[in-house]
Order: structure tokens, then sequence, then C-alpha cells
């Protein structure tokens, strides 16, 4: 006999592919177990028994039907008559064995129906297409690669303990209770912002406790191998999931070898159901073979008649059976959204409510899952969770990032505040919030900030940094930050990154933000109102503007400092600036300004201007600044400048005056009637002569005309004895005068590239000037006698 488990290959998938079998797919396999056994069974008694049995059928002699074989035959019956008589029994055929063989095998193939004969060989035909069709979508290659994919994920998701963690920390207790219960203490208690109304899906882990690594950093904690085999597992659903959800061949391919089943199901009932009667144990058998056995007409018997009969009856009954649960599957397949899946009832269970719905193949899986078991899905839906995978993240964080390892990183920034800078982190470690010390937070490309209640336990922090960072604030957060940060700065690539929070802090001193802003809200980030920014006295925007925001006069009563730096875009509305009465300071850099804008000419509270590199070429309007008598400082470095007009002799309040790197040619010595300059910086112009009125600036302390074409220089220049810094390197000078001796309190010299081939011996009368301080070629210094040069080497 034939063992079944020889076909087991037809249907062989592997063990792990059951997560995918429905309960009709089991059902229908084990129909086919059964039908497979009556194919094979039916095989065996054709292949071990005799088929059929027959005899011949006796006809009268007559002449007419009486052959010449059959009268010799008769003939010698009769002379034989005269011998002495046998007992016999029966009938006597006067046949031999292998001509009865013969017999039985011409009926067998000429009278036998063909369903009678091959009726076993088609029930295995069938069940095997049956078994083949029915795992069919597992061989497949376009299908089973991703079967494959998704069962090994489903597997590892299932067993993981982060997927065990999450779900065991999210009880079934209603959110809002819980929040009431936690009220004012618990990090869980998570709340929008005021403007960020994104923040509602971070509701959803509530229950999961932050203070992971504070409080049990040895028992709650996954160990490092785990949480990153979690971390792997979230990058692979996630890839997964967008390879999956762009195509539906796994919802074709179960619909189509379904469709084929209801077909062959139908076939197989129209042509059994009238071939079934066909199957009977008499034969009659007309062969014409009267030569070789004297007999035409035989009557047979089909020795497997009747149990045949039963068994296809009994195939029948299977089949109807089975084809009734192919018809309830295409009823299933059809009449359900199976390309679609909501988590909606996970969501509810578990408050996780961000669990994202699928669509396609990832939906069909999903489905096919839940008929198997629901819990695969629910234990599945925890790695499509955002809010799930940043907890993990931080739990990692946590791990990683000590408060320990954190303090070694503490610095003092130009603020004088002592600054912890984090940068590119995958989010916010927990223990940040221990450092009590702290006064400066800066965070830089870290996406899905999350500023829990804890950082109210930072009293001293003032100054926060987020350089493209999206950031989301509890509420307790909110309200610390409106209370204690002075300084804000914030560096955005789009509206996300911009935190609509910033708007509320009532008590921020300082503002900088760097990105891109505009007017109209339909072509870029709109700066919104800033008038409850009661206490900010400085404002830094580098953007491009191209006039100044109606936002910046909501500020205007209290505003000190203005810096717009605009990378180029021309700023042509510069109205409102008159508004801004109280101004200090103002910059306006990178604005392409041809002229001084007649604005600022109203600033009569102004002190510091700085117009660095624009496109002014003439400044004849710096007759206005006059108007201004507390600017004490003008930067107009880096334009184009061509000449310096008299007027600037006007502005007798100056102190500090920026002419680097313009065409400028000619000084003008109504520029040194300035008399109260303490810093005077020309380098990087076309100057080639000093005017001696440069000694009646009596206060100056820096003077630069480096990268200039100066031959002399004036001996007016040593009457400014107050100079501490004088640069004089890259120019055409041959002659250091000895007066140099008169600066006895010049700390820095700048001599390098020019013409010199000694120097004087009274740069030892300097005594402030230290080597360090005076940058000349090694082979000049050495020109000098070997005291001073000792006397400057001494510290």
């Amino acid at each position: 006999m034939i063992p079944v488990m020889e076909f087991r290959q037809f249907s062989e998938q592997q063990p792990a592919f059951r997560v995918l079998k429905p309960w009709w797919d089991v059902f229908t396999d084990y129909l086919s177990v059964i039908m497979l056994m009556i194919g094979v069974f039916g095989c065996t008694l054709q292949v071990m028994q005799d088929k059929i049995i027959c005899l011949p059928q006796r006809t009268p002699l007559s002449p007419e039907n009486t052959s010449e074989v059959e009268i010799k035959s008769l003939l010698h019956l009769q002379s034989n008559a005269s011998a002495p008589p046998r007992e016999m029994t029966g009938l006597k055929t006067d046949l031999d064995l292998q001509q009865y063989s013969f017999i039985n095998q011409m009926c067998y193939e000429k009278a036998l129906h063909w369903y009678a004969k091959y009726f076993p060989y088609l029930v295995l035909i069938h069940t095997l297409v049956f078994m083949v069709c029915s795992n069919f979508w597992f061989k497949f290659p376009g299908s089973s690669s991703k079967i494959e994919h998704f069962i090994s994920m489903l597997v590892k998701c299932f067993d993981s303990p982060w997927t065990t963690r999450a779900l065991s920390e999210v009880s079934g207790e209603n959110p809002e209770e819980k929040d009431h219960k936690k009220s004012g203490t618990s990090r869980s208690n998570i709340a929008v912002s005021p403007g960020e109304g994104s923040l509602e899906k971070t509701q959803s882990l509530r229950s999961i406790p932050e203070k992971i690594v504070v409080d049990k950093p040895s028992a709650s904690v996954l160990d490092k191998k785990e949480g990153e085999q979690a971390k792997a597992l979230f990058e692979k659903v996630k890839k997964f999931r967008l390879h999956v959800e762009e195509g539906d061949i796994l919802y074709l391919m179960y619909v189509r070898q379904t469709v084929f089943k209801v077909f062959k199901f139908l076939l197989i009932i129209a042509y059994n159901s009238s071939l079934v009667n066909k199957v009977r144990n008499r034969v009659r058998c007309e062969v014409e073979i009267q030569d070789m056995t004297g007999y035409k007409n035989f009557e047979c018997n089909h020795t497997m008649a009747h149990l045949f009969s039963k068994l296809s009856y009994c195939y029948l009954c299977l089949v109807a059976v089975y084809g009734l649960t192919s018809l309830y599957t295409s009823y299933w397949l059809f009449y359900r959204s199976l390309k679609e899946y909501s988590f909606e009832y996970v969501r509810q269970e578990t408050g996780i409510n961000d669990i994202p719905d699928v669509k396609n193949d990832f939906a069909f899986m999903l489905h096919m899952i839940d008929q198997y078991d629901p819990l695969y899905s629910k234990r599945f839906a925890v790695f499509l969770s955002e809010v799930s995978e940043n907890k993990l993240k931080q739990l990692n964080l946590n791990h990683e990032w000590t408060a320990e390892k954190l303090r070694q990183r503490l610095q003092t920034n130009p603020n004088n505040r002592l600054e912890l800078q984090l940068f590119m982190l995958p989010g916010l470690p927990d223990t940040v919030f221990e450092l009590t010390e702290l006064q400066s937070l800066k965070l830089e490309i870290i996406n899905n900030v999350t500023i829990p209640a804890s950082i109210s336990q930072l009293e001293g922090l003032q100054e926060l940094s987020l350089y493209q960072c999206s950031l989301k604030l509890h509420t307790t957060a909110t309200s610390f930050l409106k209370e204690n940060l002075k300084v804000l700065r914030v560096k955005f690539d789009d509206n996300r990154e911009l935190p609509n929070w910033m708007y509320g802090l009532r008590n921020l001193e300082e503002l900088y933000l760097t990105g891109s802003l505009s007017p109209d809200a339909s072509k870029n980030i709109v700066l919104e109102s800033l008038r409850e920014m009661k206490c900010l006295k400085t404002l830094s925007l580098k953007s491009n503007l191209t006039k100044i925001p109606q936002s910046i006069v909501d500020v205007s009563s209290h505003l000190q400092r203005l810096y717009l730096q605009n990378d180029g875009t021309k700023l042509v509305m510069l109205n409102n600036l008159k508004k801004i009465a109280n101004l200090i300071e103002l910059e306006l850099v990178r604005c392409d300004l041809e002229r001084i804008p007649h604005a600022i000419f109203s600033l009569t509270s102004l002190q510091e201007l700085d117009l660095k590199e624009n496109n002014l070429r003439s400044i004849e309007e710096i007759l206005s600044f006059q108007h201004l008598r507390k600017l004490t400082c003008l930067k107009l470095w880096y334009n184009g400048i061509m000449y310096i007009p008299e007027h600037i002799k006007k502005l007798g309040s100056l102190e500090r005056l920026y002419f680097s790197h313009n065409k400028i040619e000619i000084l003008p010595s109504h520029l040194f009637l300035c008399n109260k300059l303490r810093y005077l910086d020309l380098s990087n112009n076309d100057i080639r002569f000093i005017p001696p009125e440069i000694g009646v600036l009596q206060s100056l302390q820096y003077f630069s005309v480096t990268y200039n074409k100066i031959e002399n220089l004036p001996d007016e220049l040593f009457f400014c004895k107050k100079l501490k810094t004088l640069k004089l390197g890259k120019n055409s000078l041959s002659i250091l005068s000895p007066k140099i001796s008169y600066l006895a309190l010049l700390t820095y010299l700048d001599l390098k590239g020019n013409h010199f081939e000694c120097l004087p011996q009274e740069l030892g009368s300097c005594r402030a000037l230290k080597r360090s301080g005076l940058i000349v070629e090694e082979t000049l210094f050495e020109t000098l006698p070997s005291d001073v040069r000792d006397q400057m080497k001494a510290e």
C-alpha cells in the first residue's frame, strides 16, 4: 500500500506559517488528507486485487451462428461419447486459465466504464491539486518572501521583552483618572502646551514611568542587548510596512487560489454526480474473440464496484463540504474590507493612541493573523507605534547617558553660564534633569524632544538653545519656562522646529531666531505676535525678510537691541523701524542696502549701528547721524565705500568706528575731529597716507590699517599715548620711528608683511609689549638688541 506521507511535499510548509492559516484552511487541509486516503486506498486496491472476473455466455447453436471450429468441436465430443462418463459440476466451457485472463483484460478495457476504472486516480489527482492550491501562496516567489519576513518579524515582536513591558505597563486604567492621581508630581502627566496641538498623541504611553533609570536602574530597565534588538525590530517593521503596503500580491494570490478551488469543486461535483451510477457490479461484455475462445458474449463481475461506489459517494460528500468551506472563504474575501486594517480596538484597549491603520498586503496578513489569534496583532501593534518607539529610545538613552556622564560635559558658555550641549542624540535623556546646577541647555539636531515636568528641578536654568529640534512640552514644563527662561535661541528649517509655545514666554529677555521667515503665510513660516513677551529686550533674526515684521513693532516699547541678518535678501521696507524708538543697538547685516535707511535717523536712543556686508557705495547720509547724539559705535565694514565724507566730523560722540574691507583710498583730516574715538579700524582698504591730524585722537586705544598701501607713518601717530593695539601689517612700510617708545601702554603690535630691515631698539621702552604681542618675522625680531629681546620674552 502506498504510504500517505509520500504526498506530504505537496502541502508541506514551514511550521511558523500556521499563523497565516485560518480555521477554514486547516479544516480543508484535514478534508484533503481524508480524500487523499480514499484515493490512495482505491489505487492500492486497483494494483493488488483482480479488477474484473468474466465468464462466457452460452448461445443456442444454429447453422447461421455455428462456426467450423465449433462444429469440429461437437464432432469430437460425439466421437468420445462412448467413453466412460466423468462426474462434472457446472457448465463446461473448455477454456483454460490464460484464455480467462485474456478475456478479463479485454472486457476490462472494452466494456468497463472509464469512471469505474479511473475513479481512485481521479480522486488522487484532484486531492493533490487541492493541496497544492491551498498552499500555493506560501510557495510562489513573489509572495513567499514577504510572508517569511512577516512571520519572522511577527514571532520576534511577539516574544520581545519590550512588547511585554509596553503592554504590561499600559494598564486598562482610564488616562484621565491616571492623570488626576498623579497631577503635579508625576512626569507621566502629559499635556499639550499652548499652540502645540500635535502633542496629543504623546498621551498614549503615559503610564510608563519616565524616572526609570533614576528610580529603578536594574529591575525595570531592559538590558542593552534587548534594547538594541527592540530598536532593530522597530526599523525592520517600519521598512517592511513601507515595502508591503505598496502592493496587494498576497491578497490577489489568496483570492485566485480560493476562486480556483471553488471552480474545481463545482467541476468535480458536476461530473461525479452524473457518473457515480456507472460503477456497477455486473457488466455485459461483447468482444470479437470467437476464433480464440469460441465465445463472443461474456458476463463480467467488477470485483471492487461495490466498494468504489461507496467511496465515490463518500468522496462527493467530502468535496461538497470542501466546496462549501471554499464558498464561505470567498464570501469572507469579497464582502469584507481586507485591504484595510484598523487597530482601533488595540488603541482603546492599550491606550497607545498613535498606532496607525495599515492597508493592502500588510492589512490582509493581519486579518489572517486575527483568524489564528488576535493576540499576535495586538503585540505586533506595539512596534507600529511612534510613541512606543520613542519610549524605547528613551529607555536606551537613559541607560547610556547617566547623570555622571552628562556632568562631565558641562562647560561655561560665553555668557558665563554653566552649559550642557547635546548633539544628534535620538532623544533627550531624563538624567539631564538631575543636573540641578545647569544654567544653559543647548540641543542640536535632536528630533522628537519632549521636555517633561521634571525640568522644574533645574531652578537655575535661564538659557535654552534649540538648533533644528522639534520640541514638545508638558504643561508643567511650559509654566516653568514662562517664569524662568531668560534667553531662547532657535534655529529652524520648518514650522515644526519653530515652537508655538515660545510666544507665551512672558519673562524672556533675549530671543534669537535663525531660519526662513516670511510675512506671507502661504509662502513660508510666519513670525507671530510677540506682544506676550513683556520683558523682551534683545531680538535677533537671521532670515530672509523683505520688510520689518509687524510682530517686532508689538514689542517696540521695551525692545532695546535688534539684530537682522538677511542672508543677502534685499530689505526694502524699513518704515517700522521708526516705531521702535527705544532701540540702543541696531544691526542690519547682509540686507542688500545701497543707502543708509532714513528710518534709522529717527532712533534718537541709538548707541550702536552695524551695517555690515551691504552694498553701500556712498554714505553722504551720514550727516543725519548728528541727530543721534548717543551714537557711540558705527560699523560700516564689508561694503564698497569709496570715500569718507567730511560730514563725519559731525559725529562727535563716536567712540568706535569700523571702516574695514571697503575701497577707501584717502583719509580726510576731518575724520580725526571725532576726538572721542577709542577704536578705529581701517584695514583692508587702499589707503596710502595717514594724515598727521591723527595725533588729535588722544583717546585712541585700537588702530588698525593692515592690508593697505601705506609707505610712511606720521610721527603724530605716536602721540596717541593710550594706544594698546597697533596693527600695521601687510603694508609698504620700511622705517619704524623711534618714537614708538611713546606708546608705553602698547600690548599688541603687528608689523608683519612690510619692508623693514631692522627694528628700533626703542621698542624696549614699550614695557607692556611682550613677544607674543609682537607680530613680526623672526629674522626681523633678531635685529633687536639682546636685552630688548630678553625683556620681551620674559613673562
